[in-house]
């Protein structure tokens, strides 16, 4: 079983609702460690770099918390994955 263990993404973000809260809800997508660096910023958005770590990071709520936040993701710039053998039952 491949397991994503870090996500690096770079997300394009509106200023309300703020970073906090986005941070949050990605939070809330599994038992992940959620570190959020505003890069750039103009007059209504905010270009963010969202680095995600955690056991097993769920991309497909990541993603969608995304979408459903009012932001886009630009880019997956960085990942790890782990391969972990299925257990033998």
């Amino acid at each position: 079983m491949i397991l994503i263990r870090r996500l690096v993404l770079d997300v394009l973000s509106p200023h309300d609702p703020s970073v906090l809260e986005l941070a949050r809800l990605l939070a809330e997508c599994g038992e992940h460690h959620v570190k959020v660096t505003v890069l750039e910023m103009d007059d209504q958005t905010e270009t963010l770099q969202v680095e995600i770590t955690g056991v097993d990071v769920d991309f497909d709520c990541i993603q969608t918390t995304i979408g459903e936040f009012g932001a886009s993701l630009h880019s997956i710039d960085e990942v790890e994955v782990e391969n972990q053998p299925e257990p033998v039952t």
